[in-house]
């Protein structure tokens, strides 16, 4: 695929401020007002210990309350009889798919962290082993997938409710008697480098971000200049519901990573591809250049799509956390 986007030195200069990326006047006030509002409504996580065969790690099937007070299924891992506390990773998932299976989630707990790995509400149909967690909220005309779920008012759309179990998966691994609650990093690709750099901006106390190759990041310009879906389902959206678009982007506004990331401050890892059309490199570049913490560094791959850097960057980020949140 040929490079598209914007040349690299204007890429690293890329910054659309809050007018340009749509950021509500009230932004902090509708965070602040959903996240107290789920939390109020929350329980006590439950976990059952899985039988997996394996001898290296212990599994858990976990489930928490998310927006709503909606349970919310995980994976947690731990190294076998590990007692804590231990530094956590907290991960979130690529569109489309679920929690899938205990087995697939090995790779941080053999590092030394507890790990836990968040289903996606209403996901898990599209690739991988399927996901265990319903989203039980209805809601107008969309097009097929999630971006255009409640699309005319921030406190119906799907993001909302996704973005909150996203931060509540913080708080649900902070309950674990295994964990470290100061020692918290958040990660996840394309659609849970979204949810991380939504946690980022929106959970206490985190220790490290590491978002690769982010989705939902400046909606307005992603939806001009990919014709690649999820982005292209608000397009879907509006070449039928014509006259809908300044209410879409002014919702979508809210769950931007941009946004958030103005206001997040833990080291930060991220990561662009610049043949990435599915989560173009100047939407990612604009959240980066945004972000407020000044511990942050983005890696980039020249001739990778939405890829990224694959298996490539779990040995960076070893790295990365070792110098930050060792385990």
């Amino acid at each position: 695929m040929a490079l598209f986007d914007l040349p690299t030195d204007q890429l690293q200069a890329y910054a659309p401020g809050p007018d340009e990326v749509g950021e509500a006047p009230d932004h902090d006030e509708f965070w602040a007002t959903t996240l107290a509002g789920a939390r109020d409504l929350a329980t006590v996580p439950e976990r059952t210990r899985v039988p997996t065969g394996l001898r290296a790690v212990d599994s858990y099937d976990v489930t928490f309350s998310g927006f709503g007070g909606h349970p919310v299924r995980a994976w947690l891992t731990l190294p076998a009889g590990a007692e804590g506390p231990l530094p956590t990773v907290v991960q979130y998932n690529g569109y489309g798919g679920g929690r899938g299976l205990p087995t697939e989630h090995l790779f941080w707990a053999n590092a030394g962290y507890a790990h836990l790995f968040m289903d996606s509400r209403g996901q898990g149909s599209s690739w991988g082993n399927g996901g265990d967690t319903p989203d039980p909220v209805g809601h107008g005309p969309a097009s097929p997938g999630q971006m255009t779920r409640g699309i005319l008012d921030p406190h119906e759309h799907y993001l909302r409710r996704l973005q909150t179990d996203a931060v509540l998966a913080v708080d649900a691994a902070r309950a674990m008697p295994e964990v470290d609650g100061t020692r918290i990093v958040v990660t996840g690709g394309s659609q849970g480098g979204g949810l991380a750099l939504a946690a980022a901006g929106l959970a206490e106390g985190l220790a490290g971000v590491m978002a690769d190759v982010p989705f939902l990041c400046h909606f307005r310009r992603a939806v001009d200049l990919t014709d690649a879906f999820p982005y292209q389902e608000i397009v879907q959206y509006l070449s039928v519901n014509r006259g809908h678009e300044e209410q879409a982007f002014r919702t979508l506004a809210y769950f931007d990573g941009v946004t958030h990331a103005r206001r997040a401050t833990a080291p930060l890892l991220t990561s662009a591809a610049l043949r990435d059309m599915v989560c173009p490199p100047s939407t990612i570049y604009a959240a980066f250049n945004a972000y407020a913490g000044t511990d942050k560094e983005i890696v980039v791959w020249p001739w990778n799509g939405h890829e990224g850097g694959g298996g490539h960057m779990a040995p960076r980020q070893l790295a990365w956390l070792a110098e930050r949140v060792p385990a």
